[in-house]
Order: structure tokens, then C-alpha cells, then sequence
């Protein structure tokens, strides 16, 4: 398909947008920089593909010119650069799709990850850990940085819950399609007749929220301090750092106890609710746009089953777009990719279809 017509109307908006940038005044409205700066940020990753591809192609047209040649061995040379010329183009053309969609805001953002024990009691603790060490290892290769936010540790070594921030480059237009319920089934530790157990972990990924995206107003929240609980020796017994945080109008509770002290912890909380807050406006604004259509791959509905991960025939199958992979010793190291690709493409195509390109 000819984006050129497309491609230069982003040029016309690029150019606004860099004059908007120049502009001394630009921050004094913080929400309306944030956004021009994410737009300025996308179309030029845009623009540059755009003009990665072009090279591309002439560089490819040029190879098969030259391939003609009567020199055999100049020849020879010019046939063996064709291949991967032709597949650096088919991939940046699919970038290049990807980058001329209608700009989704939330996709540079970086990620708060909750993931919570479901059904099946200590098993499914132990998975919510294996999980959340699958996804460090994922942020790892992606070069993003992981912290913990909050976690309740179960007693036999897993987590009841856990909630990481990851930040870096894109995290939530990666990680959003972790959102919903991981079905796992083996036989656990604990099993002395060898029977397979299923249980449930749930996962909910939210872009990180920042001041701007949501109002707060002091009075609609109720703050409490109170003791931490967990390992902490005498801190956690003499020191009240533990803060909860119980936003009135929605019913939203947060208790965040990770950091040593109430300051901090506060902190945490706060940004926890924000994107908590966000994710729930996103949502609805979501719901009232889908209401005639199924909603797009990696909504964030908690209560789907997204994937089922069959550990004694090594096998995980991607509900959402009927993927099966052999691969789950790999994909519990962090290998996320092939589960990842399959499901930005079907998005894509989705999106492509409904933008009409």
C-alpha cells in the first residue's frame, strides 16, 4: 500500500510539532506538553522508519541491478546482499503500519504489574513468583529496570501478591497483553500420587499514571498508617511505615508497606491509586468506544482467561489468538517474544482494519 500521502501530512504535523517544542512557554501547560512531547516522540520514530525503508528499497533495486552484471563474482556479491534487503523490508514495512496508526497514548508509558494468586491455594503462590521472576527476566533482555512496589509473600515461598514498576522504552506496548487470567497445570511439589493441579494467577498491567492524568482531591481520601507485617525484625514492630490509602468515590484500597518509611510508602501509594484511578478511566472510555465490537487484544479485563501454561506436555497456548508454543521452559525464562509478536500482529491487523489502512 502507498503511505506517501499519509507520510507527508506527518511531515506538515512533525513540523508544527517542532516549532510547539521550541516554544519557551510549551511547559507552562504540563498536561499539554506531555502530550505534544509523546506525539513529537512518535511521529518522528515514524518519519525516521519511513525513511530507513525508502533506503532500503533503493539499496534492494540497486542490488538486483547490479546482480545483472556480467562480472560474475561482482554478480555473486550484489545476489547474496538480496535476502536480508528483502527482509529488512518486509519488517520495517510492518513497523511502519504499526507507527502509522492512530496514536495509542498509553503505549510509551511505563508499567505498574499486579499479579495476585488465584485458585489453588500455595501452587498458585509459587506461580505468581515464578511469573513475576519471568517478567524481570523479560524487562532484563529489554534493557527496562524492575522494582518492587508492594508484595505479600505466602508461606511456602511464593507470593499472595506482588506489584512491580517497570520502566524503560515502550514497556506498556509490550507488556499490556499480560493482563487477564495465566492458567497453569502440573503436578506440584506437594503432590505425592502425581496428579496434575490447576490453578489460577491473575495479572493486571496498568500504565503508569502521572499528576496530570488524573485529579485527586485531598478529600476523597481517607490515609491511614499502621505497623508493617512480614520479615523486619524490630523496625517492623516498633515503627508505624505501613500506609493505607482508601480513595472514597471509587472504593479503591491501597496499602503499600515495601519502602522503610511512611514518606515513602505514601509515595508508592499514591502512584499505585493514580494508575489504579487511570486504568479505570481508560477502561470505561474503552467500553463506551467497543460497545458495538469486541475489545482489543490486551484490554485488561481481569476476569478472561488469557493463557494456559501445561507443564508436562511443555506447552503454553495463547487463548486470545489460539497460539500454541513447545517452548515453556524459555517463555518461564523470560522469552516472551514469540507470545508477544503473535499478539502485536493480530492487534495490528485489527487496528489496520478498523483505521481503514
Amino acid at each position: 500500500m502507498d503511505y506517501s500521502s499519509l507520510i507527508a501530512k506527518n511531515r506538515e504535523r512533525f513540523a508544527e510539532l517542532e516549532e510547539a517544542v521550541g516554544d519557551p512557554e510549551l511547559f507552562s501547560d504540563q498536561k499539554r506538553a506531555t502530550e505534544i512531547l509523546r506525539e513529537h516522540r512518535k511521529l518522528k520514530h515514524s518519519l525516521d522508519l519511513w525513511e530507513e525503508l525508502e533506503d532500503s528499497k533503493r539499496q534492494l533495486a540497486d542490488n538486483q541491478e547490479l546482480a545483472k552484471s556480467d562480472d560474475p563474482e561482482f554478480a555473486a556479491m550484489a545476489e547474496e546482499e538480496i535476502p536480508p534487503l528483502e527482509a529488512k523490508i518486509a519488517s520495517l514495512s510492518e513497523e511502519i503500519q504499526y507507527a502509522l496508526l492512530p496514536a495509542d497514548p498509553n503505549e510509551d508509558r511505563d508499567a505498574l504489574v499486579e499479579i495476585r494468586a488465584g485458585a489453588g491455594g500455595d501452587e498458585a503462590s509459587l506461580f505468581a513468583a515464578e511469573l513475576m521472576r519471568a517478567y524481570e527476566r523479560y524487562a532484563d533482555s529489554r534493557g527496562w529496570k524492575t522494582e518492587h512496589l508492594e508484595s505479600s509473600p505466602s508461606e511456602v515461598g511464593g507470593f499472595k501478591e506482588v506489584i512491580l514498576k517497570i520502566t524503560g522504552d515502550e514497556v506498556f506496548r509490550f507488556m499490556k497483553y499480560e493482563s487477564g487470567v495465566h492458567r497453569v497445570q502440573r503436578v506440584p511439589a506437594t503432590e505425592t500420587q502425581g496428579r496434575i493441579h490447576t490453578s489460577t494467577v491473575t495479572v493486571a498491567v496498568l500504565p503508569e499514571a502521572e499528576e496530570v492524568d488524573v485529579e485527586i482531591k485531598a478529600d476523597e481520601l481517607r490515609i491511614e498508617t499502621c505497623r508493617s507485617g512480614g520479615a523486619g525484625g524490630q523496625h517492623v514492630n516498633r515503627t508505624e511505615s505501613a500506609v493505607q490509602i482508601f480513595h472514597l468515590p471509587t472504593g479503591i484500597y491501597v496499602r503499600c508497606e515495601e519502602g522503610r518509611s511512611q514518606h515513602k510508602n505514601r509515595d508508592l501509594a499514591m502512584q499505585i491509586l493514580r494508575s489504579k484511578l487511570y486504568e479505570q478511566q481508560m477502561h470505561e472510555q474503552q467500553q463506551a468506544y467497543s460497545s458495538h465490537r469486541r475489545s482489543l487484544i490486551g484490554s485488561g479485563d481481569r476476569s478472561e482467561k488469557v493463557r494456559t501454561y501445561n507443564f508436562p506436555q511443555s506447552r503454553v497456548t495463547d487463548h486470545r489468538i489460539g497460539l500454541t508454543s513447545h517452548n515453556i521452559s524459555g517463555i518461564m525464562a523470560g522469552d516472551l517474544s514469540e507470545l508477544t509478536d503473535g499478539l502485536q500482529k493480530a492487534e495490528m491487523a485489527e487496528r489496520l482494519a478498523e483505521a481503514g489502512i
